[in-house]
């Protein structure tokens, strides 16, 4: 599975911005799918995530902020971030996990950045 997200960039706080993520090369079943994020000298941590079935799971510091959504023809995962802030900052690394069969496995993007200023 190649894992193709799009959409960073510089941007000042209050702003917006939209980072897509194309799941491509396989032809097992999709499942989860998420962002997470990676800020200079910290750990990586989930942002948002959104289940096959469109359940979705933000962490508490972007809610009403952030909407994760898929297009499920397209394999492709969004998050639509709102009213960024300085410390939203980070490199953005989308996730997906496929189910072939009895086997589940994850896969990782590139990660694209996302620079908020203040």
């Amino acid at each position: 599975v190649q894992l193709q997200a799009s959409g960073g960039g510089v941007v000042q706080a209050g702003g917006s911005l939209r980072l897509s993520c194309v799941a491509s090369g396989t032809s097992s079943s999709i499942a989860e799918m998420g962002w997470y994020r990676q800020a200079p000298g910290k750990p990586r941590e989930l942002v948002a995530r959104i289940t096959g079935g469109g359940r979705t799971n933000y962490i508490d510091s972007v809610k009403g902020r952030f909407t994760i959504s898929r297009d499920n023809s397209k394999n492709t995962v969004y998050l639509q971030m709102n009213s960024l802030r300085p410390e939203d900052t980070a490199t953005y690394y989308c996730n997906v996990v496929a189910i072939a069969g009895a086997i589940m496995s994850g896969y990782w993007g590139q990660g694209t950045l996302v620079t908020v200023s203040s």
